[in-house]
């Protein structure tokens, strides 16, 4: 796949599958911008990429807080004349049954997850607009497509990104802009290995592969979207998770 003189924006893109599809991206020729929370693991992407000869631009975005997401819009697009990709890949939750999660937790993971996308989106859409195409790849999960128990805020949250992702997918079609999701399955990822080996064997037991995935196979699922040969293609979502999941 060529996707030199293309630019990309892939937030949570420092870490697991936002920094796989960051670094395969990169490999393809785009041009990527790293937007992330943390600036450490940023610098320490920049300096991966470094070593591959490969060159990756890093910013610092907090999906949670709305204005943090529009300024870095506005820093990204002053900075490059267009943006043809966009991943809103960033997200974040927790195991909570649903009557004890803390209200805090309900705003902020709807904020990470549902919220932050939209305002980005929002912010960059008039560039691509203007421009006559884009392609724009959501990154839920399945949690949104069938629900998780211990996760109901968070599934909601992704359940509306993927709502999200077929109406804008309508109204963006004439300007030939491509909208999709890619829902992971549980992924072998930073986020995942906070839960407890308990947690992780009943998932793997659940896949029908009987293995956790890996970063780089839902990265290229994602690059399939954000590529050529999916220009065909709008609206619609695409489980990646060895089978847990069979329906919807």
């Amino acid at each position: 796949m060529d996707l030199h003189h293309k630019t990309a924006l892939v937030t949570g893109g420092a870490s697991g599958i936002g920094k796989a599809t960051v670094l395969t991206l990169a490999r393809a020729g785009a041009g990527v911008v790293c937007a992330d929370i943390d600036t450490a693991k940023s610098e320490a992407l920049a300096a991966e990429a470094r070593g591959a000869g490969l060159t990756i631009e890093c910013v610092h975005i907090d999906v949670t807080d709305s204005a943090c997401v529009r300024r870095c819009a506005a820093d990204v697009l002053a900075r490059h004349r267009r943006l043809d990709i966009l991943i809103n890949a960033a997200g974040f939750g927790a195991v909570y049954p649903f009557v004890e999660t803390p209200p805090d937790y309900l705003d902020r993971v709807i904020a990470g997850n549902l919220a932050g996308a939209l305002h980005l989106t929002q912010a960059v859409l008039p560039t691509m607009i203007a421009g006559g195409h884009g392609k724009i790849v959501n990154v839920a999960s399945d949690a949104g497509r069938v629900g998780s128990s211990g996760e109901t805020a968070y599934a909601a949250a992704k359940g509306g990104l993927i709502a999200f992702t077929k109406s804008l997918a309508r109204e963006v079609a004439r300007y030939a802009i491509n909208v999709n999701c890619v829902c992971p399955g549980p992924t072998d990822t930073p986020l995942l290995n906070t839960r407890s080996e308990k947690h992780k064997e009943a998932f793997i037991r659940a896949i029908a592969f009987r293995r956790l995935g890996k970063p780089q196979e839902i990265a290229d699922a994602i690059v399939f979207f954000a590529g050529p040969h999916s220009d065909y293609i709008t609206g619609q979502v695409l489980s990646v998770s060895g089978g847990l999941t069979f329906v919807g």
